[in-house]
């Protein structure tokens, strides 16, 4: 393929919404399992990071170190799960269960499956933040006014964590090799994107660096600010570079799944 054919705008039909549908049922058959992660991981968080080492740490901009890191953990929530869905997960329906195989024998076409997987992987982060909102609000740590703003916000960040999963998928040649992209992309990202300190704490080269290539940081920015009840105007670049970034990557997802799959 030549490179302009890999941000080739791919045809899509309202048939992927079956895929989704696919994904959707085997999810409710272990809802109450499927429920439990986002559920418990910012129970545990917050106790741990927000109320045990919050107690050692001074409050940030005047903000309680528990407030601060709580809209964060919704971010990650949104991240970890549509890219552990697209790349994990789709790879096993891929290449393990032949999953792929058998929906692309109907009348459905290879951009319709890996669209419908995209969406899925949105869906999972939109589930995420969903569940946690109302669990981190008990702890009256987030301003609802605002906050359920964040459940639509979160299926769009899903959906860019979601093609930048896929991306890996269509390129790795096995499922052991996904765990590159985890150590040296995802990772960083978790500990570098203004998560738990600010990014102002770090050298102006890294603020430059996480600001221009790493996604989770204007996620964090969104939310926390959405979860605090303080509009800016400086949202605007956050949303925008998320907007930018996902049309690219979702055209680029598909049609790299695409090669892949028709080789």
């Amino acid at each position: 393929m030549k490179l302009v054919d890999y941000f080739r705008i791919p045809g899509i039909s309202s048939r992927s919404y079956k895929v989704w549908q696919r994904n959707k049922d085997v999810f409710m058959k272990d809802v109450k399992l499927n429920f439990l992660p986002p559920f418990l991981e910012p129970i545990m968080y917050l106790i741990a990071l927000g109320f045990g080492l919050g107690k050692f740490i001074e409050s940030i901009d005047g903000v309680p170190y528990a407030k601060f890191i709580a809209p964060a953990l919704i971010a990650v929530s949104v991240m970890y799960a549509a890219f552990f869905e697209c790349s994990y997960s789709s790879y096993v329906r891929m290449y393990y269960q032949k999953t792929f195989d058998a929906i692309i024998a109907t009348p459905l076409m290879i951009e319709d499956v890996i669209a419908g997987e995209l969406l899925w992987g949105a869906t999972r982060s939109m589930i995420n933040a969903t569940v946690m909102i109302p669990v981190i609000a008990l702890f009256g740590l987030i301003d609802l006014r605002y906050s359920l703003l964040i459940i639509p916000f979160a299926f769009l960040g899903g959906l860019l964590f979601a093609a930048i999963g896929m991306c890996f998928t269509a390129v790795t040649p096995n499922i052991m090799s996904l765990s590159y992209p985890i150590l040296l992309f995802i990772t960083p990202m978790f500990l570098f994107s203004g998560t738990f300190f600010p990014l102002s704490a770090l050298p102006m080269p890294v603020q430059y660096f996480a600001i221009a290539f790493l996604p989770l940081t204007h996620m964090v920015n969104v939310i926390r600010s959405l979860a605090f009840g303080t509009l800016a105007i400086s949202l605007v670049f956050d949303i925008v570079w998320i907007l930018v970034a996902s049309i690219i990557l979702l055209i680029l997802s598909i049609n790299l799944m695409k090669k892949r799959l028709v080789i």
